[in-house]
């Protein structure tokens, strides 16, 4: 059973940064596509970023570089740095595991093995 936990969301200031970092068991990390996806309430869940098994990674249109996503294989952790946060980045950030190969679309949630339970990010300007 894929089991995914996030930490790190918390209140900023804009201009301020985080690191997520979700920590993950139960599948073979090493050749899952991973994914973190941002959920307002009230809008769809939106992918933000992806990366593969090979490290390959692939970002949301808004991210525009201000994001990183990368994965320890030894520690089975996934973590997305975000920096210059904006208010319009407060959601709740969510980690998910997708089966390998599935990383050729970060929008793409339709193969998703699970999901961790969330996080909140806040953003205040």
């Amino acid at each position: 059973q894929v089991q995914l936990v996030e930490s790190g969301g918390e209140s900023v200031q804009a201009g301020g940064s985080l690191r997520l970092v979700c920590t993950a068991s139960g599948l073979s990390f090493n050749d899952a596509c991973m994914k973190w996806f941002r959920q307002v309430p009230g809008k769809e869940r939106e992918g933000v970023a992806s990366i593969d098994a090979y490290g390959n990674t692939k970002y949301a249109f808004f991210v525009r570089g201000r994001f990183t996503i990368a994965r320890d294989n030894a520690e089975n952790t996934l973590s997305l740095q975000m920096n210059s946060l904006t208010p319009e980045d407060t959601a709740m950030y969510y980690c998910a595991a997708d089966r390998p190969g599935r990383c050729t679309s970060v929008y793409d949630a339709s193969s998703i093995l699970g999901w961790g339970q969330g996080t909140q990010v806040t953003v205040s300007s």
